[in-house]
Parts: structure tokens; C-alpha cells; sequence
């Protein structure tokens, strides 16, 4: 199976605390998220398969920061949008850079292996959110297509 970057776009229907491994509790309120991933093993895009199974509640395990805001019931996957080209950090500060107001990040989420400040970003409306990680996968991919030419 082939990999690359991923980004999960997730609705919150209700907002709570989720205790999240070392980052401790954290306040997510309702509404739409992205999280940026990368599939880069011999699993490819499995990855995500794990991260639905997470999701639906058929995998308890919580080894990556996403886990915690994926096993609670408020939590639902709407929809990935992937890349296949290692782009993870791109993608992630594309996303987290959009001036337009809204956008928020969820400080250190996602991101403890590199120097991103965060790859969990929220927004109220879906449209935008998506807007911002379609275009943010598009942009990393003509760079990367660029850099290779």
C-alpha cells in the first residue's frame, strides 16, 4: 500500500476535556479539525484504517496524540485528505498558517517528533477548514514535485 502524508478532517459535536497521554487535559470545544499524519512505514495509508478503527471504538490503543481525540464519542472522521509524498511538516504549517481569522492550533498536538508548533488545527466552519488542508496538500505537492524536476 502506498504512503505519504495524510490529513484527518475531524467534527467535534460536543466540546469537553480529553486527558491526552503527556500533554495532559486539554479543552476541545465543538467544531471541525485537521489533523496532519504521515504513513511512511510498510503500512502505507493503513495507518488510517487504524485511526477509523480508533474512531468507530474497534481499537483501544492509544500510542499517538490523535488516538485520545479519536476514541472520544464527540469525535467523528469526516474525511482525509492524503499526498503521496513525504510533505507532513508542509502541509501541517500550511494549514496552521492561514491568516483569515478562525483558525486555531492546539499547541504541541501531533507534533513532538519535529519542530512544527502544532499538527491540530481547528476551525468553526468545515468548508474553510477543508479549503485550507486541500489547498495545503496541493501546495506542498508542487513544491516537492518542483524540488524533484
Amino acid at each position: 500500500m502506498p504512503g505519504g502524508t495524510y490529513t484527518l478532517v475531524l467534527e467535534r459535536d460536543a466540546s469537553g476535556p480529553i486527558a491526552v497521554g503527556a500533554l495532559g487535559e486539554i479543552e476541545f470545544p465543538a467544531g471541525w479539525y485537521a489533523y496532519t499524519g504521515s504513513a511512511l512505514g510498510s503500512g502505507g495509508f493503513g495507518r488510517i484504517d487504524r485511526h477509523r478503527a480508533v474512531a468507530e471504538g474497534d481499537n483501544d490503543t492509544r500510542h499517538w496524540h490523535i488516538d485520545y481525540l479519536l476514541g472520544d464519542a464527540a469525535t467523528t472522521v469526516d474525511r482525509v485528505v492524503t499526498t503521496e509524498a513525504d510533505v507532513e511538516c508542509a502541509v501541517a504549517k500550511r494549514v496552521d498558517g492561514p491568516a483569515a481569522k478562525g483558525f486555531d492550533r492546539v499547541d504541541a498536538f501531533g507534533c513532538s517528533d519535529c519542530d512544527c508548533r502544532s499538527h491540530l488545527i481547528r476551525h468553526e466552519q468545515r468548508e474553510k477548514l477543508v479549503d485550507a488542508v486541500t489547498g495545503a496538500h496541493e501546495a506542498a505537492q508542487a513544491e516537492t514535485t518542483a524540488a524533484t524536476e
